[in-house]
């Protein structure tokens, strides 16, 4: 029986970034939040951690924002969402919401009755990924793993994927699919998709498997982190934070100017940002 509802009431306040929901929240309150729902609730809940690829993404292309609006939580993945969200809404974040540390988190706290489904990521990286949990996290229960075909998928496979969700009823699931890919494939399945916590955390699969080295703390503090993963693959990333993190940095930037340039002596320096990010959005490439 399918128990995915629309998105439930979320405890944790909200703040737009570019149009997106993020939830202003700290690992504590997301961790309550999470083991709330997996103790109490009769529904599915679908979270994802944001950073300036999948705001950027949510800002520019329909498709994606309508996926994220089948969300019920979105928490602050990225620095530069917290630096916004501090600067703009006053929000007093002291550090993110990282999606590989939350996934940590909840397996390294979890709980007997708990069971965790890994949905995701290439065959060997799955397999490193499963044997990293069992050192390091060996009260988790994996209940099941599934690593769907790169490419496109063949007829059937998010059936496939739906049942072996609903005979393995784990707690968690974690998906580690990429962006889009993991979130518009949640949102179109939230319909059909049994009672659990369904988490897109992307990179964690490689991160936490070692098939990808984590970026040092003193770069992750500082926002760096996109420049040490673009170090480590610059064929594969390059477009994508040169895209995203312009996009990100520049749309941000008009959204503070804006606020300085309300005043009415300031309309002439209003009409020159508004034509700016015309010509801007005119010339992002198609997503």
């Amino acid at each position: 029986m399918n128990n995915c509802r629309g998105v439930d009431h979320v405890s944790l306040s909200r703040a737009p970034v570019l149009g997106l929901p993020v939830s202003i929240c700290n690992y504590s309150e997301v961790m309550a939040l999470l083991r709330s729902w997996a103790e109490n609730s009769t529904a599915c809940h679908l979270v994802a951690a944001a950073n300036t690829h999948v705001v950027s993404m949510a800002h520019r292309d329909e498709q994606f924002r309508e996926a994220m609006k089948k969300f019920d939580l979105i928490v602050p993945d990225g620095m530069p969402l917290i630096w916004y969200l501090n600067r703009i809404h006053g929000a007093g974040l002291k550090d993110r919401v990282y999606g590989p540390d939350l996934m940590r988190r909840v397996l390294a706290t979890t709980e007997a009755a708990e069971r965790h489904f890994l949905l995701g990521g290439a065959e060997q990286e799955r397999l490193k990924l499963e044997q990293a949990i069992a050192r390091e996290y060996p009260q988790a229960y994996i209940v099941g793993v599934y690593s769907p075909p790169f490419g496109e998928w063949p007829a059937g496979e998010e059936e496939n994927i739906v049942r072996l969700l609903q005979h393995a009823a784990p707690t968690f699931v974690w998906i580690g699919l990429g962006c889009p890919k993991q979130e518009l494939l949640l949102a179109r399945l939230k319909p059909v998709l049994p009672q659990a916590v369904y988490l897109a955390v992307g990179a964690a699969f490689s991160l936490i498997s070692g098939t990808v080295r984590q970026a040092p703390v003193s770069w992750q503090r500082l926002g760096l982190e996109w420049a040490f993963r673009l170090l480590m693959e610059p064929r594969r990333l390059w477009q994508r934070y040169l895209v995203n993190n312009t996009h990100f940095m520049f749309f941000t930037g008009l959204e503070v100017l804006q606020k300085i340039t309300r005043r009415p002596s300031n309309q002439i320096v209003l009409v020159l940002v508004l034509v700016l990010e015309s010509a801007f959005t005119s010339a992002l490439p198609a997503s």
